[in-house]
């Protein structure tokens, strides 16, 4: 029997020179997140990397069944390690592990695999979660840590939000890309000086952020509104889906992608259920109230800023989002995205999206429950609904994927 390689801690010593690189899945977000901890001391490597060559990298460690988020990842971040820009001896790989039902739970081992495969088990890896799987003294996510990591994802999702309702319509080109950057390098220098994620100080830069894409001079016409859903990592990652919020721009759409704040209320709320249904800690019961109290502030907040400028649309609070997935799916279907996939395309139909594009990884069952297999469930109660589901794997051709996209807008158009 093959002896398990021992797993290499990420130390204190590690901490002052090593570099952790990670792999990309929200560009915004992740931005900002790299940002918050490198204002704790970490040096951090967010990679940008994309192409054919990184789904080939994944194919030589990943079997191409396993999950196509996996294979990407895992094939950006060897990719990485190749590429000549690291000192091998002098990095870590950080990514995270959900503890759950999905794949994703042996993102960690699947990696460490690849790494041993090519006598590289010295790089530590660091699991970031927060279900105590592991834990590495050199990497600790503290309370500041977290709650600046709210804040910032937090940003991410009215910054995507926002470019998304505003970059169709701008008169010039580039604009609403060029505020993103500016409110990520403003919010990062606030970050580093310890500011920007007290509940008062990001209701502040919510109203400033609103207020600077309500200004972007616009010029208004119609065109089809998309709405996106799908795994979190396919649905985010440019990587992962080709581009889509591009190519959707490209053709001339205003899209709408839901944010990360929801999900992770869904998250938390979905403890509380388990609690609810069959008992448990109610210590844990108390942290989970807490943290959804807490999440929602910030979603309240958010909701408030977009309000107050009625040429953008606003998310619908996660309760709005609950009542609408009861009505054709139980709260117990609740692995990956679970029947918040089913909610977020309902609200979007709501909100005039009726356009949506499904974006899943090819067999992840969850996903393929939660998405396509609810799509006549929807239509029966919107019957306007344009829903079509997309598969995203290594043999899957961008070409056939976008003429798919293509047949959906020419429904939308015609």
């Amino acid at each position: 029997m093959q002896s398990k390689t021992p797993r290499v801690e990420f130390t204190r010593e590690m901490k002052k020179d090593y570099t952790i690189i990670t792999p990309n899945m929200a560009p915004i977000h992740f931005e900002l997140i790299k940002n918050v901890l490198e204002s704790f001391g970490y040096h951090v490597a967010l990679l940008r990397t994309t192409g054919r060559e990184i789904v080939d990298e994944g194919l030589k460690y990943v079997h191409n069944d396993t999950c196509y988020p996996a294979l990407l990842s895992i094939g950006q971040l060897m990719h990485a390690l190749h590429s000549g820009d690291y000192d091998l001896h002098k990095v870590a790989l950080i990514m995270t592990q959900t503890g759950g039902g999905c794949r994703a739970s042996n993102y960690i081992h699947l990696l460490r695999k690849a790494l041993k495969k090519d006598g590289l088990e010295f790089i530590p890896v660091i699991s970031l979660n927060l279900s105590g799987l592991e834990s590495n003294s050199g990497f600790k996510l503290t309370v500041p840590m977290l709650r600046r990591a709210i804040a910032a994802l937090t940003y991410g999702d009215l910054l995507m939000l926002l470019k998304n309702q505003t970059r169709p319509y701008e008169v010039n080109a580039g604009e609403s890309d060029a505020l993103v950057e500016k409110w990520i390098k403003e919010l990062t220098g606030l970050f580093e000086g310890g500011k920007a994620f007290t509940q008062r100080e990001v209701r502040e830069h919510f109203d400033r952020i609103a207020a600077s894409f309500a200004a972007v001079p616009v010029r208004r016409i119609e065109k089809p509104k998309v709405g996106v859903v799908g795994e979190i990592y396919v649905k985010y990652s440019p990587l992962a889906n080709n581009g889509l919020e591009d190519f959707l721009f490209a053709q001339g759409c205003e899209t709408m992608v839901p944010g990360i704040l929801a999900f992770m209320i869904f998250k938390v709320d979905n403890r509380l259920e388990d609690i609810r249904l069959y008992g448990g800690n109610p210590a844990k019961k108390q942290l989970c109230t807490l943290l959804k109290w807490y999440f929602t502030k910030f979603e309240a907040d958010l909701i408030a800023a977009v309000k107050k400028y009625p040429q953008f649309t606003a998310p619908a609070p996660y309760t709005h989002l609950k009542e609408l997935a009861g009505q054709v799916i139980g709260y117990g279907c609740k692995m990956g995205e679970g029947w918040l996939l089913t909610a977020e395309m309902m609200e979007l139909i709501e909100s005039g999206y009726r356009n949506v594009v499904c974006t899943q990884p090819f067999g992840c069952l969850p996903n393929h429950i939660v998405g396509k297999g609810m799509i006549r469930k929807v239509k029966n109660i919107y019957p306007q609904a344009n829903i079509v589901p997309i598969d995203y794997d290594p043999s899957a051709t961008k070409v056939n994927q976008e003429n798919r996209i293509k047949l959906m807008l020419a429904v939308a158009t015609g």
